[in-house]
């Protein structure tokens, strides 16, 4: 008679390998950010390395000038690339059963709901808790680098091995209520005050083509935004609708409510995701490793791990607006 613990392990990795893909895209369906990532191509695997390096230019090529005949023409060196560095970040999850489990179930119906219900549990663990990293500040131990982190409430702080304050090409940009861009008075956030706090951000975060194309926003300042529209015509990206995400517009970027995935209450992420991307090792992107069974325990495990971290390759075009 085949051992209900080799059923179960066979029943688990059909199970999970079958719905994987399904999975992957959940979680990304799950959080706004993500999706945005996924669609911009810019959810990355890699195969490798001690860390995750990417190049950076910090500055422009120097030796420009306008000329005339036999004007002497600069050829120095331009310092312009540098490069930052992020640490690999793990997350663990294990489907466990007890010989008692097994043993119970071990009828193969009985044995199929059992995995099917502890397969379905760790997904939706993994999916609900993943999210509220990405829009965490990266301070639990080894947590990957949430939106708190890469955008901070100050533009400052050691990012991707950076140290703003001595780097100031470094910081995000920060609007805030208190202290808006450009001096003046606070302004108290409301649905008719929030577009004024929305376009001087918008304005300097600006540069040609690169401008943001994603604002994520908590729900009293979606809310805020939403009510400020009503007069007005309305535009919903059908593709965001579809992905279950509340979606407006401001100017060429979308609005979105992404409710429940952590990001602090009076925020909105002015976001230009070219440069924000997640980083997955390819032999542990969610992937089910062989069952392991405890030698003091009656029980049977399987890990699934996931390998990798939010990275970002340039802070000056990313923006956040706070109270």
């Amino acid at each position: 008679m085949a051992s209900p613990n080799a059923i179960f392990t066979e029943l688990v990795s059909t199970t999970f390998r079958n719905h994987k893909k399904e999975t992957v895209d959940n979680v990304s369906k799950n959080n706004a950010l993500l999706r945005q990532l996924m669609n911009k191509g810019n959810m990355i695997e890699e195969d490798g390395g001690l860390t995750l390096t990417y190049p950076i230019e910090y500055a422009e090529n120097g030796t420009y000038q306008r000329y005339s005949g036999y004007d002497l023409l600069d050829i120095s060196a331009s310092d312009v690339i540098s490069a930052v560095e992020f640490p690999w970040r793990q997350i663990a999850l294990n489907v466990v059963a007890s010989g008692q489990e097994l043993r119970i179930n071990s009828g193969k119906a009985k044995l199929i709901n059992l995995v099917k219900t502890r397969v379905k549990n760790a997904m939706k663990t993994f999916k609900n808790n993943f999210s509220v990293d990405v829009y965490s500040d990266g301070s639990l131990p080894n947590q990957i680098n949430g939106l708190q982190a890469l955008v901070s409430d100050t533009g400052t702080g050691i990012v991707g091995g950076i140290n703003s304050t001595n780097f100031p090409f470094w910081k995000n940009v920060v609007q805030s209520a208190a202290t808006p861009l450009g001096g003046g008075a606070a302004i108290i956030p409301s649905s008719t005050t929030i577009e004024s706090l929305m376009l001087p951000l918008w304005m300097q975060l600006t540069r040609g083509d690169d401008k943001p194309d994603l604002i994520v926003a908590s729900n009293d300042y979606f809310q805020m935004y939403e009510t400020s529209q009503v007069a007005m015509k309305r535009y919903t990206s059908s593709e965001e609708a579809q992905g279950g995400f509340m979606t407006l517009a401001y100017k060429s970027a979308n609005v979105i409510f992404d409710g429940g995935s952590g990001i602090p209450n009076s925020h909105m992420y002015f976001l230009n995701t070219d440069y924000i991307k997640l980083v997955v090792h390819k032999d542990a992107n969610l992937t089910e490793l062989e069952d392991a069974r405890p030698i003091n325990q009656d029980a049977t495990v399987i890990p699934i791990l996931w390998m990798g971290n939010l990275v970002e390759t340039n802070r000056s075009l990313q923006g956040v607006l706070k109270a």
